[in-house]
């Protein structure tokens, strides 16, 4: 028996069928949640409420969220770390990825370096960033570059090196030099896969700083939410985490949008 078109492998449903499985599976979660969750004593619910709130309580406790945790101010916060980080790592392992691809002794003799930076945990940066450069807002920023610098590096040398002969051949026949063939070659075709990595790193490097933001950040996301665990209030976490997560989503659409501005011809199937 042949299988349903939307169910055969790797079909492609039509953006209105995705969008509802998407909304089909997040109500499914409430549900689901709403169910665990209810009951008019905390003996008669199937998850305490000291373990995990109820949708009701995440909502009620929202507004003190905002005032009692300054939310934010801890938005503000997050995000000014991560784009100094982010943006040093850019501004850093870009042009030397871009080098290490086009002459490929370069990148060979990179290559060590980055894979001993890409395969150190990245648990185990936060104490040796704090050995570096103590508690302070140094810290936190050099903790997102040393933690997305060695990825950044190696993905863009990897988009270098994927550009294919024929359309370095083709300038080199035409007269190009090596400067005019990385200029108006390589980086040009690179970029889309450059881009798409930006927007990838930025959503991981946008998690990382929650795990340096617990240690003496006094402000900031992850504070927050270490501080709500410690006090015992799970509905400021879960609140935190669903503000996280709206966060997350609103600036990756925002580099979709950007993305399908910058290269029309290259659409995705999200």
């Amino acid at each position: 028996m042949a299988p349903l078109p939307l169910l055969a492998l790797r079909a492609t449903p039509s953006l209105p069928v995705r969008q509802a499985a998407g909304g089909v599976a997040i109500v499914l979660v409430l549900l689901a949640w709403y169910l665990l969750t209810s009951g008019a004593t905390p003996e008669a619910r199937a998850i305490s409420p000291s373990v995990f709130p109820s949708p009701g309580e995440v909502i009620k406790g929202f507004p003190s969220l905002v005032t009692e945790r300054n939310l934010v101010g801890g938005i503000a916060a997050s995000l000014n770390r991560v784009f100094l980080g982010f943006g040093l790592a850019l501004l850093v392992a870009i042009p030397l990825g871009i080098v290490a691809g086009s002459f490929r002794l370069f990148g060979a003799a990179a290559q060590p370096i980055s894979l001993f930076g890409r395969t150190i945990p990245v648990a185990a940066l936060l104490p040796l960033s704090l050995q570096m450069f103590g508690i302070g807002e140094l810290q936190k920023v050099m903790f997102i570059f040393l933690a997305t610098a060695p990825f950044i590096f190696h993905d863009t040398a990897r988009a270098i090196v994927g550009v294919e002969d024929r359309y370095v051949d083709t300038a080199r026949t035409l007269g190009a030099s090596s400067s005019h063939v990385m200029a108006k070659v390589l980086i040009p075709l690179a970029l889309p896969d450059i881009y798409a990595m930006i927007r990838a790193m930025f959503g991981i490097a946008f998690g990382y700083i929650m795990l340096a933001e617990v240690v003496d950040a006094g402000a900031g996301l992850g504070y927050i939410l270490l501080q709500s665990q410690r006090r015992g209030m799970p509905e400021h976490l879960v609140g935190t985490l669903f503000v996280i997560s709206a966060l997350a989503y609103g600036i990756d659409a925002l580099f979709r949008f950007f993305e399908r501005g910058f290269f029309p011809y290259r659409r995705s199937h999200e």
